[in-house]
């Protein structure tokens, strides 16, 4: 199928419903996320929920990079709000690059490191072109740029592909 390289390798409705734990006993050592609507609401700084989630990571042995396609700033505030040290700015998903910096930072491979995100046309597809195990969340809050908005009606044709073969 031609949206095949689209599809995520696990979709799930919120990124604080994933069973973090069970990926860490398959030996899953890296988590690179994306940070709006995928952590928290567009724009929003990190809130409550976002830094427990990543105290939890970081107890439970993992290495955690946050990856935006958005500006210094944004990216650089969220990050040290939730307690991490890697993160990439203006990342240019889906261009591999940064998903292969993220790891390095990391010190992780295509064989254990998770991507976490709520873009099919930039998060899933650039960690599937990179090799890393995909995961698709619901955004967060339907507020979103335009551009996000558009690309939207196409992710649904996509993603009813995506339920007709799983």
């Amino acid at each position: 199928m031609i949206f095949e390289k689209f599809f995520p390798d696990k979709w799930m409705s919120s990124t604080y419903e994933i069973p973090f734990e069970e990926y860490y006993e398959k030996g899953y050592r890296g988590i690179l996320f994306d940070i709006d609507n995928t952590l928290v609401p567009h724009g929003e700084p990190a809130d409550e929920r976002a830094i427990q989630l990543f105290k939890r990571l970081k107890k439970i042995g993992y290495k955690v990079c946050v990856m935006s396609n958005n500006k210094e700033q944004r990216v650089t505030s969220f990050s040290q709000a939730v307690g991490i040290e890697f993160y990439i700015f203006k990342a240019n998903k889906p261009s591999i690059k940064s998903y292969q910096i993220g790891m390095k930072k990391m010190g992780t491979d295509v064989t254990n490191t998770l991507f976490v995100g709520d873009q099919l046309f930039t998060d899933i597809y650039g960690a599937n072109r990179a090799g890393i195990k995909s995961i698709l969340v619901n955004p967060i809050h339907p507020k979103e740029e335009i551009q996000i908005v558009l690309k939207r009606y196409l992710e649904k044709i996509v993603l009813h592909g995506y339920k007709h073969k799983n």
